[in-house]
């Protein structure tokens, strides 16, 4: 039994490894431990930025210019894509100061429909391996058993053109975590993982205003994700919230000369779930205070999903909600639509997680193929996120089919 219950701590210090729940330093390197509370969620994978381009620019995308990667982002955006259609493939090896074997595998594309070049359908599957666990056995000859936790999601897209400026896009997804563990299982029966739905809805508006007698380039966008039921873990004994999220975003771009460009880009976003109530915000000294606090963690986790979205934007006060709004701020040098560079800076408030890194990267278009790489800087101390790199392959479909019509 004690070689089962050491195999389910490792899973959960993988999964909160994975979710960045280790965050970046203790909560008395920058304040009181009753002001440390961040959002928990299940299936953290789902917030992790699969492409590189994004995370260069401060993990940011809600607005940026269209590319393979956008049914993370905004799928609404497929719909002013450039070409017909595209694929991407990133890879991102996750948290390597800590661990050498926990990645995130991401593949998207898109592909454009009709005849007036003003809609798209997308898909995009994610993989994300926590490792290998693997359990010791114990004094009593309990046996050796090894264990590959991983997470998925699969989504499905449709954008549309509403006008010549305004595009809006939905994605339906279904999430799958293999992190459950039973002792029944241990002994032979099937594993059974957590599963949920959720969908996405998405705009995006571009236009193109003259400054002086130069045209440039204004987009904004937002996007409501993982809107859906909750991930019932454990047969439905621990169920846990998505991490439904709302990004809003807005970037500007304009012609530095002739093939040169360089655009800004701004995003905010907050995770739509309540905020847990701890035993610190309670006077558990008391039966009156234990009561409370049981009370309210019994309503949290019986909460519904829709209900938890309009929660979260009114259970605390006004700084607290503050303190919730993540902040993404970066910037795109493109020469030729073949060389680029960018830099991005991403901040959260260490009351709710203190990740703050700076986000780097290069990217490099042929006609058929652009590969992309991104490197995380952390500014906050001890962070785990700390040197993460992350690889970007994309494939335009147009340039592939006038290559193999030259041949």
């Amino acid at each position: 039994m004690r070689s089962y219950t050491v195999m389910i701590r490792k899973i959960l210090f993988t999964t909160m490894l994975a979710g960045a729940v280790f965050f970046s330093a203790s909560a008395s390197d920058y304040g009181s431990a009753n002001q440390f509370n961040p959002i928990q969620t299940g299936v953290n994978s789902l917030d992790i930025t699969p492409d590189a381009r994004g995370a260069s620019m401060g993990d940011l995308g809600v607005a940026s210019d269209p590319d393979a990667n956008s049914q993370f982002w905004n799928p609404s955006k497929y719909a002013f894509a450039y070409s017909s259609a595209g694929v991407s493939l990133s890879y991102t090896p996750w948290l390597r100061k800590l661990v050498n074997d926990i990645f995130l595998a991401n593949v998207a594309g898109y592909w454009k429909v009709g005849s007036s070049d003003n809609q798209a359908i997308s898909a995009s599957l994610r993989y994300f391996s926590l490792g290998e666990v693997t359990s010791g056995g114990d004094e009593y000859g309990g046996s050796i058993m090894t264990l590959n936790p991983y997470e998925l999601a699969f989504d499905l897209g449709y954008s549309r053109k509403l006008s010549e400026k305004f595009s809006m896009g939905v994605a339906f997804r279904y999430i799958y975590s293999d992190l459950g563990f039973t002792e029944s299982e241990a002994n032979g029966g099937q594993t059974v993982g957590a599963s949920a739905f959720a969908a996405d809805i998405a705009g995006y508006y571009t236009t193109y205003p003259m400054i002086g007698r130069t045209e440039c380039q204004w987009s904004l966008g937002f996007n409501l994700s993982n809107i859906g039921s909750k991930v019932n873990y454990d047969h439905g004994a621990n169920p846990a919230f998505l991490p439904a999220q709302l990004r809003i975003g807005t970037s500007f771009m304009f012609p530095l000369a002739d093939y040169h460009l360089l655009a800004f880009n701004l995003d905010l976003s907050k995770i739509m779930v309540p905020t847990m109530p701890r035993e610190n915000d309670f006077d558990m000294t008391t039966e009156e205070g234990q009561y409370a606090y049981y009370e309210e963690k019994e309503k949290w986790e019986t909460m519904s999903s829709i209900s938890g979205i309009f929660k979260s934007f009114a259970d605390g006060s006004a700084s607290e909600e503050f303190q919730e709004i993540r902040f993404s701020i970066g910037a795109e040098y493109s020469y030729n639509d073949q060389f680029f560079l960018r830099a991005g800076y991403f901040y959260e408030h260490p009351n709710k997680g203190n990740r703050q890194y700076l986000g780097l990267g290069a990217g490099f278009a042929l006609k058929v193929v652009r590969l992309d790489a991104s490197y995380m800087v952390a500014t906050a101390a001890s962070s785990p996120l700390d040197q993460t790199l992350r690889f970007s392959l994309t494939f335009d479909m147009d340039g592939l089919k006038d290559l193999f019509k030259r041949r």
